[in-house]
């Protein structure tokens, strides 16, 4: 089978003309960040635009608390003179760090990408890619949703588990041709899950 995983790797990696990803089979975090790369070319090669919209929010809510921690330590007055000042400060870094934990534990959960619908299709909504790889655990769900629940278009949420030993060699290459293979069905098999719900 190790046999079979490095022939799929040479022959994807030299019909591809890309230099083949390598993880360490040590590092959870390392496969984990490979396969979700993995997944968001998939998922954009098959005609997905990226919606950064959430990402923008984070970043401007990161940048707002830099700003608050860096105005209250260079404030011109010194300590007993700033004191109301400081507790200002304090608190709006509370709150804006709030609001950011708040969007990162409702609206992102373990989701690494967030979709627009593809041009020319009927569905409004697009789709919320998730994955989870537990810690000392070799078992990788991938689940796609839709990115808007609520809507009429919503369709149900189709999700797979396998472990990671089936997509990697011994050597920590990502065998893609497998791995492309899994979750392109998976998302066939939520344009599948759409026509069922119509």
């Amino acid at each position: 089978m190790q046999e079979k995983k490095a022939d799929m790797a040479t022959t994807n990696t030299s019909s591809s003309n890309k230099n083949p990803k390598k993880a360490n089979l040590l590092d959870h975090h390392s496969i984990k960040h490979i396969l979700d790369e993995s997944v968001t070319e998939i998922v954009t090669g098959r005609g997905y635009i990226e919606d950064v919209r959430m990402s923008n929010i984070r970043l401007l809510l990161g940048t707002i608390i830099i700003f608050i921690a860096l105005v209250a330590q260079f404030y011109p007055k010194k300590f007993p003179e700033n004191r109301n000042f400081l507790i200002g400060c304090i608190v709006l870094y509370i709150v804006f760090n709030g609001f950011l934990q708040l969007i990162i534990y409702t609206k992102e959960k373990n989701a690494i990408l967030f979709t627009y619908p593809p041009p020319g299709s009927f569905n409004s909504t697009g789709l919320v890619v998730s994955s989870k790889l537990p810690r000392f655990s070799d078992m990788y769900t991938l689940t796609v949703a839709s990115a808007d629940p609520k809507s009429v278009s919503a369709k149900p949420p189709v999700e797979f588990t396998k472990s990671v030993t089936q997509w990697f060699t011994k050597d920590g290459i990502l065998v893609e041709g497998l791995f492309w293979k899994d979750v392109d069905g998976l998302i066939n098999d939520y344009g599948r899950e759409s026509k069922k719900s119509k």
